[in-house]
């Protein structure tokens, strides 16, 4: 069949299609390519997927509208290995993304204090952190919600002791052991400090002035659904990342409403929608331990 007579061909048939059936097939994979460019957005695998969606909706066009009849069989064929390869190249390029999908996927609620458990937690790390934030002392602090953290922690020094400003404030005085790295906040527990967190790439982060703790920060929001604090040693700013988003800076006040608010929808998530970023929430930056 020649190629006009195949593309009337296709229009023809595109014609005897029901419209309200394909309106719901378009949405529903409208929704679908918008929630996978969301969750890959600001990666280095962004890039990666544009390239190879454009390549696949060419080569597609290609071997349906030229290839599909008698007389370019090979083509079909080829396109065949082509998707394959693609499938398992999605695999390689998006490894990690994919890893951070199954863990959301396996999320299941940790964090079920009651609202005044809430409060003590804001409260208390509120407390440390203005007084860090005042005597310009560098902190990273942690907060676990849905996904557990306890990997993390072994690869520190295990704590499992009551969360108070005063912990808080001797972990991240300089000169102690522990005062580089991270501390993980598990409910009213302070689960483990020295904790080292994975990093996000320099290229990932908009500010180039931020140190390694803003860069742990934002490594360890895009992994899971903790929500971090960081204290500049610098500047004494602090900010607040989340879902690989920093905020810009914060004052104590604002600190302490916007635990509150995340610990709060980490509850209520169970029972309705997931988490979304807070509107005071900025791009990615930077993150963690030892910013000199």
């Amino acid at each position: 069949m020649q190629l006009p007579q195949r593309i009337q061909s296709l229009i023809e048939r595109l014609q005897t299609y029901n419209v309200f059936e394909v309106g719901l097939e378009m949405l529903i994979i409208g929704v679908f390519v918008y929630a996978v460019f969301r969750f890959v957005r600001g990666t280095r695998a962004a890039g990666a997927l544009k390239g190879l969606l454009v390549l696949l909706v060419l080569v597609t066009v290609v071997s349906r509208v030229i290839g599909g009849g008698a007389s370019f069989q090979r083509l079909g064929l080829l396109y065949d290995r082509f998707v394959a390869l693609v499938a398992v190249a999605l695999i390689v390029i998006f490894q990690p993304e994919l890893r951070r999908a199954l863990v959301r996927l396996g999320e299941t609620p940790f964090f079920r204090s009651t609202p005044k458990d809430i409060a003590y937690v804001a409260g208390e790390i509120v407390a440390a952190v203005s007084y860090l934030s005042k005597s310009k002392f560098g902190a990273i602090i942690a907060i676990e919600r849905t996904i557990g953290l306890a990997g993390l922690v072994e690869g520190g020094t295990t704590l499992n002791a009551e969360l108070t400003a005063r912990l808080l404030q001797t972990i991240f005085f300089p000169g102690s052991a522990l005062h580089d790295l991270a501390v993980i906040v598990k409910g009213r527990t302070v689960a483990g400090a020295g904790v080292q967190l994975p990093l996000a790439e320099p290229a990932e982060m908009p500010d180039p002035t931020l140190g390694s703790r803003h860069r742990a920060a934002v490594g360890l929001s895009k992994e899971c659904d903790a929500v971090v604090i960081v204290v500049s040693e610098e500047t004494g700013l602090i900010r607040l990342a989340e879902r690989g988003r920093l905020s810009e800076p914060l004052t104590v006040d604002e600190l302490r409403r916007q635990i509150e608010v995340r610990l709060t929808r980490s509850l209520r998530a169970r029972k309705s929608e997931p988490v979304h970023h807070d509107e005071h929430a900025h791009q990615s930056a930077t993150g963690a331990q030892g910013e000199h």
